[in-house]
């Protein structure tokens, strides 16, 4: 991912920063009835040729990617759909090949996100969602990256785009990037808010070059973190522990679904990422994972 992407990470800040008041707010709203804790974490992409021999067998077929991935993490960032609606016959088969347990986190097609009205006038919302409802139960978070240019003075269209969008069977967290959201309190304030008005979630984004689109905010019952990583590089681990502390923190108060997506250059090195993180995560908390990312040689294919 090159949005927020430094050469240089020497000077960058990685702390975490200060958790916005709407935040608590939240958590403090959610039911108190006690309930399971959904955890997701994956990765970008299943078809990386060079998890052969470490998370995919050595001679893996292109056929074969979506099979072992879903074994070996239990959610995808899907951007494929951000390229193009998926015809039936492709949900069908994700949804064939992949593990029970597995869920599928489409991007918002660009169509969409990118148009000056959201597609609000057009058919193309009913077209994603009537596709991706074909995941049934292997539907998770999806969630809209809006690009740069769209800032606070678009919020009505943003409202207008949540009112007609089926958030109810097609669960939806929002990615902002325009500066203008994060330099003015309010209106990032304005922002969560109208988000929960309609129950739809945030996406919250670590990255080196882009510190403000950190912006710990939540605005439903789910937290999406996209970590971008520099090559294992040791801040990389520090900031997973310092994640960690605050997703513990937050499950305390309430929070009872979480998507973690790990990127990394080329996401050849993500895998490790979400090692880490369970392996931390099961320390730190009550949490058990059944299903966990491993390193396998082609005499454990049958763990699968």
């Amino acid at each position: 991912m090159d949005f927020g992407k430094l050469k240089d990470i020497s000077k960058v800040d990685f702390k975490l920063g200060n958790i916005p008041a709407f935040t608590t707010k939240t958590l403090g709203s959610l039911p108190e009835e006690p309930s399971l804790i959904q955890f997701y974490f994956g990765c970008t992409g299943w078809a990386m040729k060079n998890w052969a021999g470490t998370f995919y067998p050595s001679k893996i077929k292109a056929k074969d990617f979506l099979y072992y991935y879903s074994r070996q993490f239990s959610t995808i960032e899907l951007n494929t759909t951000h390229y193009r609606i998926p015809e039936k016959n492709t949900i069908d088969k994700w949804y064939r090949v992949s593990d029970d347990n597995f869920k599928f986190s489409p991007k918002i097609p660009q169509s969409i996100s990118h148009s000056n009205d959201l597609s609000v006038f057009g058919s193309k919302i009913d077209e994603f969602c009537n596709s991706v409802r074909r995941l049934n139960e292997k539907l998770g978070q999806s969630f809209m990256q809006l690009p740069p240019f769209f800032g606070p003075e678009k919020i009505a269209v943003l409202d207008s785009f949540l009112k007609k969008f089926p958030i109810k069977d097609v669960p939806l967290s929002v990615e902002v990037r325009n500066a203008d959201w994060f330099n003015n309190d309010n209106n990032l304030l304005l922002l969560l808010d109208l988000l929960a008005e309609h129950n739809a979630g945030t996406v919250i984004t670590d990255v080196a070059g882009r510190r403000d689109v950190l912006h710990l905010g939540l605005s439903s019952h789910c937290a999406m973190i996209r970590f971008v990583g520099n090559s294992l590089h040791p801040t990389d681990y520090l900031r997973i522990d310092s994640w960690l502390d605050l997703l513990v923190q937050w499950m305390t108060e309430g929070l009872r679904e979480i998507y973690f997506f790990s990127h990394q250059p080329d996401n050849i090195l993500s895998p490790e990422i979400c090692i880490y993180l369970i392996e931390q995560l099961e320390i730190k908390s009550n949490l058990r994972f059944i299903k966990k990312t491993k390193r396998i040689d082609d005499a454990q294919l049958s763990l699968f």
